[in-house]
């Protein structure tokens, strides 16, 4: 495992050696919400355009808290528009944290597995939730769709709706201060599962010990590389963020704050991998 003080120098992606990264990488592994995308929104064709030339020279994977079906829409839809391919057997997608897997047939999305919560688990999450928002003077009385989403594998607060316009929920808690007391009242009351801060107005709950680190741990194994071969690109790499668990699992972190910058770090990474690629294609 890496120690917290390796990962704090890694956050900053400006700092990443990475050249040093790239002679590593046996997969890049992307968070999706403020990183390949702004929250709820579709990545634009020029993140699209990274990501499918990334996939054309590396295992490329997303986790992330969304559901498969946001996969599908802020990710894959615009896959298939692009005039591009797509290597889509070098794509894998972590839905829901990790708690579900999903790779290409040949045909289709199959999901390998999935570590859905019980009818029990998912009704005390719900509640507490909504009980300790109220406590908290974040149960916002305009929202923009449903507040708490039942994923099977996690429940997911949003508070200001799934569907909030993005600069809304930018604006909402940009300090974070509102989720992760938010999280940390309903982790109280349920000690035998995962409360994390998520996304820019998110409390995501899954099964105790399946989170992005659980993710990567599995991708490593099912992939047969070791973690720290993995570089793990994502926004929340603070101690209470999302993406932390990945980076203390020993990935390569990369901290970025914004699609733009994403994009300025997959463009260093794919001229590297394509530099390393030349002999290679010469021979």
């Amino acid at each position: 495992m890496t120690d917290q003080a390796t990962v704090t120098i890694a956050q900053t992606w400006q700092e990443v050696n990475l050249e040093s990264v790239c002679e590593r990488a046996q997969v890049i592994a992307f968070d999706l919400d403020t990183t390949l995308a702004r929250s709820k929104m579709r990545m634009t064709e020029e993140m699209g355009r990274r990501l499918a030339t990334l996939t054309q020279l590396s295992r490329v994977a997303i986790v992330s808290g969304g559901r498969f079906e946001q996969f599908r829409a802020q990710v894959l839809d615009v896959l298939d528009g692009l005039d591009i391919p797509t290597d889509r057997t070098q794509l894998h997608l972590m839905p829901t944290s990790g708690t579900r897997y999903f790779r290409w047939n040949g045909e289709d999305w199959l999901c390998v597995y999935a570590h859905d919560l019980s009818d029990q688990d998912r009704a005390a999450a719900i509640n507490s939730l909504e009980r300790h928002a109220k406590e908290l003077g974040i149960w916002e009385e305009h929202t923009w769709g449903h507040r708490i989403e039942d994923r099977g594998s996690q429940i997911t607060f949003s508070a200001m709706g799934q569907q909030a316009p993005v600069e809304i929920k930018e604006s909402w808690d940009p300090s974070n201060e509102k989720k992760n007391a938010l999280a940390s009242a309903v982790a109280k009351d349920l000690p035998h599962l995962q409360v994390r801060s998520g996304g820019s107005t998110s409390v995501d709950i899954s099964e105790q010990g399946i989170d992005k680190a659980y993710a990567v741990r599995e991708l490593a194994s099912l992939l047969d590389v070791a973690v720290n071969d993995i570089v793990f690109i994502g926004d929340r790499m603070d101690p209470e963020g999302n993406d932390y668990p990945a980076a203390l699992a020993g990935t390569m972190p990369i901290r970025v704050h914004n699609p733009d910058e994403t994009i300025a770090v997959s463009d260093r990474i794919i001229a590297l991998l394509s530099k390393e690629d030349s002999p290679k294609d010469e021979q």
